[in-house]
């Protein structure tokens, strides 16, 4: 490391105000902060000084994702050589997985940090770190089989329009990982749906070929319970512990509830996510999970699902644990964090039991309290001050 740093600072001033790269000063200065942890502290003024910065909490909570990203590799081989009708080892699974993976991990990097790094030169600012996250989201959220040029385009139109257009990293109103998959379902909802968007049926780069069996279904247990109800629910979904395990039919990283929990503790012991929004989430979903199984209805086969089944099905483990507890993007008052996880928690599936033509309910979830987060810590900080006002005005 001593040589990589005489290297950078001999090549330094070739990037600073009157070398030949100067234009490329943030390009550098992104690097090295990468890098090493920069050494500039403040002078003047009360600081708290620690040596956690941004860097390195995004780093944090990309390495709490790694449990979902290994297991996302290994279903998704899993899946596919189900599909085909094919026995292979674990490392054939992975292998696969990896293949078919990888390069929807490059498209999205590629292609949001390329647009960070334009916007950082055009605008002479240093390149944030916010994408470290995002990038990672973006292939563990989307459809396995969703074509590359369609999440290169979303995922320019989220950092572009969700984030960029509002001043970059920090101050984006809505998580840009979900709009991009919010952009993708509805632009290209063929893509979003069916029984094999979950399900990669063909070749990772040339590796692991075949024809899918006839009778397999790869559509995910919230697909199935949205066009099953009555007694025939049982006999299409799988049961709870293999959701709880994760092997099935799903978004890359959302099907495995113990690789979420991994993640959830990483985030909590760290003290980077908020456990008041985490089990807010969980409980507002348990909340309404009990209630709209409490009163079932054929017309709708989702509110037959018990409550449990409820947050291991589908997106809502990965939403409570990943999307919802986003500092930027959620509420920030400790009361508001509460009232803001527990509605998510109740939207989520709410949409999900009672939206017949969505089975699924997070996402939205998540983006409708992201626009009321503001709100929420608004009421918060105005019922204390009329609070201290009226003790005040009591004394």
């Amino acid at each position: 490391m001593k040589a990589l740093r005489k290297f950078m600072d001999k090549i330094k001033p070739q990037f600073q105000e009157g070398g030949k790269l100067a234009k490329l000063e943030s390009v550098f200065d992104g690097m090295e902060t990468f890098l090493f942890t920069p050494n500039t502290t403040s002078r003047s003024g009360v600081h708290i000084h620690d040596s956690n910065d941004m860097k390195r909490s995004m780093i944090t909570v990309v390495v709490a994702l790694l449990p979902c990203l290994l297991f996302a590799m290994y279903n998704t081989g899993y899946q596919h050589f189900n599909a085909i009708g094919t026995t292979a080892t674990f490392w054939q699974m992975f292998l696969f997985g990896l293949l078919a993976m990888l390069p929807v991990i490059v498209v999205s990097y590629v292609v949001g940090l390329g647009i960070e790094f334009i916007g950082a030169q055009i605008h002479h600012k240093e390149i944030q770190e916010g994408f470290l996250v995002t990038g990672i989201l973006i292939p563990l959220i989307v459809p396995i089989n969703t074509p590359l040029w369609m999440t290169a385009v979303a995922t320019a139109f989220a950092v572009i329009f969700a984030k960029e257009i509002f001043g970059g990293t920090g101050m984006n109103i809505f998580n840009v990982a979900l709009i991009t998959r919010a952009f993708l379902f509805f632009a290209y909802p063929s893509k979003m749906s069916g029984d094999l968007a979950f399900v990669k049926t063909d070749t990772a780069f040339g590796y692991g070929g075949g024809t899918v069996v006839d009778g397999f279904s790869g559509a995910t247990p919230l697909g199935e319970v949205a066009t099953n109800a009555g007694d025939t629910l049982s006999d299409k979904i799988p049961s709870t512990i293999d959701a709880f395990i994760g092997l099935i039919p799903g978004s890359p990283g959302e099907t495995s509830m113990i690789a979420i929990l991994i993640g959830a503790a990483i985030l909590l012991i760290t003290g980077i996510a908020s456990w008041r929004v985490m089990i807010s989430v969980f409980a507002g979903g348990l909340v309404m999970g009990a209630i709209a199984h409490a009163f079932p209805t054929p017309t709708y086969p989702a509110s037959m699902l018990d409550p449990l089944a409820q947050l291991c099905f589908g997106g809502f483990a990965f939403a409570a644990v990943f999307m919802a507890t986003d500092p930027v993007t959620g509420a920030r008052t400790k009361i508001g964090q509460y009232i803001y996880g527990f509605l998510i928690g109740v939207f989520a599936i709410l949409i999900r039991v009672y939206n017949g033509g969505y089975p699924e309910g997070a996402m939205l979830a998540v983006l409708l309290m992201n626009a009321f987060a503001p709100l929420i810590d608004y009421c918060v900080v105005q019922a204390n001050i009329n609070r201290r006002l009226k003790r005040a005005k009591a004394q």
